[in-house]
């Protein structure tokens, strides 16, 4: 038998994590359409496995399902070593965008802070559309956000503010989540995503 595809493994236990999610939360497909604003037909492609989610579509389940994409990527790790080694973070890629995350800290579910390393190529960028309020019971309390550049540029929209980042800025912010991810630059942006939640 030939080995695995890392990556099309990962897919597999992102789906089953998704329809996970949406079992514990007693949502039918019906119900989660009406939360998120995606259509029945494509979340049930995207827990089955047969498309991948773009970064669009997994803030929308994100935002329905009350946790960061970091969370969501760790908990589809099947350990949480103490020491993460740079091979061996895993990686997510945006189908539409071309926009990388990898989760380069140990993933794991008892601690507050997420660190994940994201990589947008050059005139790309991410809209979240998360005008639908998150379920009940469900919404991440406390959680504070940092973006740090690394490389290249970055524009980002914040409630009614845009902030354009250049290598060695940082922002913060708390409550909300960037509606906009762009990159204006010639070339790839890199930057550290720091997320703080409540636990």
């Amino acid at each position: 038998m030939p080995p695995s595809d890392p990556e099309t493994t990962a897919d597999q236990a992102l789906a089953a994590r998704l329809e996970a999610l949406r079992r514990e939360r007693d949502l039918s497909l019906d119900a989660a359409a009406a939360l998120t604003g995606l259509s029945r037909a494509t979340i049930s492609r995207i827990e089955r496995g047969e498309t991948s989610p773009t970064a669009n579509a997994l803030g929308r389940l994100c935002n329905a399902y009350g946790l960061t994409m970091s969370r969501l990527l760790a908990a589809v790790e099947t350990h949480a070593p103490r020491l993460l080694r740079g091979g061996e973070a895993a990686r997510w890629r945006d189908p539409e965008s071309g926009f990388v995350r990898a989760l380069i800290a140990p993933p794991t579910e008892g601690y507050a802070t997420e660190l994940a390393l994201g990589e947008l190529p050059p005139g790309a960028e991410i809209r979240y559309e998360l005008d639908r309020p998150r379920r009940d019971g469900y919404a991440p309390s406390g959680r504070e956000q940092f973006f740090y550049v690394i490389e290249g540029e970055l524009s980002l929209d914040i409630e009614a503010e845009t902030y354009r980042l250049a290598p060695g800025d940082c922002l913060r912010h708390h409550g909300v989540d960037a509606r906009r991810i762009g990159n204006p630059g010639a070339s790839v942006a890199r930057y550290l995503i720091i997320n703080t939640t409540a636990i």
